[in-house]
């Protein structure tokens, strides 16, 4: 890919200019428009909160700030993050049956893809909205500095760069970066709390790491003394001690081995193979602990989807999580996060061309790395390359309600119960770092099982005494444990339904968001297939609930 190639596709992928920012609002004329509810952050979870409104009869429009709807539902993460499918319900679960449907996988007597094609999921997406009569508005991006304007306790309008102040009775902030938020002056929080802060024995600084983590002893230094690259010279501090750090993002890369549409692995501007050094020791060293070649599989985790394509991820000690290079991400400028995702295209793209290329890797391997490539007919508009960086977490809301450890083990039930997660507490590593005995190590894993629990309709509501018409269903209000089991995509969808309908009833009722009618909520919710109690059985009750209104005897008349 050459300059002008890449600077397109990261501009079109971010927003921003590659290392520009954006011209200055005040140069802009401000026109106005007026919604019932204004959903910022065209994600999942911002998908279905516009369409859980909408079908309410809520006037609702959705703000994307980029070209793309979904975010890493359909920007790679194909692979969807179940956890116990029983737990979801709702409208998460119509869209999994209808993509489905696509498929027409009632061929083999079943309902519901859980893996699919970015293009596919997007295209379900944009009918859900166009079917509920949502306004969908691309490159509408928050104003940076002021784009929120407050009135006693509300957020009465805001403006994006373009020019355009849009009105509303209730907002919703459903980005991963959480700026709707901050602006609206909403207390939160980044990176990690100390084990002492929610008496979390998962908080803070990890003790022992044993997955993903290097298994040999690979020095940290090179002969003269530098650390190799990517190893922090940070020291690591005590267990349990909070900080200001972020597990790693990534591309989750949609790759295929169908020569006909395969695209061979990029060469990124100013590749140096010098970046992937601690990969190749890597390759000589642990290929003597396992007595073979390494697979492309020891190194990134290949989940098949339809159509010979495959969602690639992270997997191993070094791979495509870019660790340690996204600290400045929760609170950097538009410009500043441009750089941070240009530097991961960079690094992510760097990763697997040094895999195809190199003369360090072993020829099986090379070759099996160049039998993939990615996908011709997946994001056309940015090089084949996936439109969204996997922001595992940024922002978090200090709401009405905090969830923390507890609440995924032992707390499990809630009274204003809006749905259920039950994925593992998972927080990729967050820092590589020179031990004490002078070896490359990694920190920050967590990857610990819970018990299936209900998600309180508090964790997506501000504080009343700061904002009162305001729903954040994905910078919730969790700690850092508890976000890395909740930040999955069904999740992200599951809260946001729930904020779309407590957005018409808060409109309905003229009343602030932290005091509708939780039971009207609920009963609305379950109405819709919401599952609120887990039940292991093999055909779920939530199915049930949605197979007559979607499955219709005889052709389905959808226009696809």
């Amino acid at each position: 890919m050459n300059r002008r190639d890449f600077t397109k596709a990261v501009t079109l992928a971010t927003g921003v200019a590659a290392s520009t920012a954006s011209a200055p609002a005040a140069q802009q004329q401000t026109s106005e428009a007026s919604y019932d509810f204004v959903v910022y952050g065209g994600t999942a979870a911002g998908v279905m909160a516009a369409v859980a409104a909408a079908r309410q009869g809520m006037k609702t429009v959705l703000l994307e700030p980029r070209d793309h709807v979904g975010g890493m539902a359909t920007g790679g993460l194909s692979r969807t993050d179940v956890g116990k499918r029983e737990c979801i319900g709702g409208l998460a679960l119509e869209f999994y049956m209808r993509v489905g449907l696509r498929y027409d996988i009632r061929r083999y007597d079943h309902f519901v893809a859980w893996f699919y094609e970015p293009k596919v999921g997007e295209s379900v997406m944009l009918q859900m909205l166009d079917e509920a009569n949502v306004k969908v508005l691309f490159r509408h991006r928050l104003r940076e500095k002021d784009g929120v304007e407050l009135s006693s306790g509300r957020v009465r309008s805001i403006v994006t760069e373009n020019g355009v102040r849009f009105f509303g009775k209730v907002f919703a902030d459903c980005t991963y970066e959480g700026d709707l938020m901050a602006q609206a002056k909403v207390s939160y929080t980044w990176g990690r709390e100390s084990m002492q802060q929610y008496g979390e024995s998962l908080a803070g600084v990890r003790e022992r790491t044993p997955l993903h983590q290097f298994l040999v002893d690979i020095p940290a230094r090179d002969s003269n003394g530098r650390l190799y690259p990517e190893i922090s010279d940070a020291k690591l501090e005590k267990p349990g001690t909070g900080d200001r750090k972020v597990q790693a993002y990534n591309f989750r890369i949609i790759a295929t081995d169908n020569p006909n549409i395969r695209i061979p692995w990029p060469k990124p501007e100013g590749y140096d193979p010098k970046r992937y050094e601690l990969l190749a020791l890597l390759l000589q060293a642990d290929q003597k602990r396992l007595g073979r070649p390494h697979v492309l599989h020891d190194l990134t985790l290949i989940a098949p989807i339809p159509n010979r394509k495959a969602d690639f991820n992270n997997k191993g000690p070094f791979s495509t999580d870019y660790i340690g290079k996204n600290y400045d991400y929760p609170e950097g400028s538009y410009a500043r996060k441009a750089e941070i995702w240009e530097d991961h295209v960079r690094y992510v793209q760097g990763f697997y061309y040094f895999l195809a290329n190199d003369d360090r890797v072993p020829p099986t391997l090379q070759m099996e790395v160049n039998h993939w490539g990615l996908c011709a007919d997946e994001y056309e508009d940015t090089n084949y390359w996936p439109h969204q960086l996997y922001i595992r977490e940024a922002r978090r809301m200090v709401g009405e309600y905090v969830m923390t450890q507890k609440d995924l083990q032992t707390d499990l039930r809630k009274p204003d119960v809006i749905g259920m997660g039950s994925y593992n507490s998972d927080s990729h590593n967050i820092q590589r770092i020179e031990n004490a005995r002078g070896f490359v190590e990694n920190e920050g894993d967590m990857q610990v099982p819970v018990n299936p629990y209900q998600i309180p309709y508090r964790t997506i509501l501000p504080k009343r005494q700061e904002v009162t018409n305001l729903l954040v269903p994905v910078c919730f209000s969790a700690s850092h444990v508890a976000y890395s089991s909740l930040r999955m995509e069904p999740q992200y969808m599951i809260m946001g339904h729930a904020a779309g309908v407590a957005a018409s009833l808060s409109a309905e009722a003229d009343k602030p968001v932290q005091e509708i009618d939780v039971k009207k909520l609920q009963s609305i919710l379950s109405d819709q297939g919401a599952v609120f109690e887990y039940v292991a059985i093999p055909q779920w009750s939530a199915i049930g609930k949605l197979r007559t209104r979607l499955v219709p005897k005889g052709p389905v008349r959808w226009n696809y």
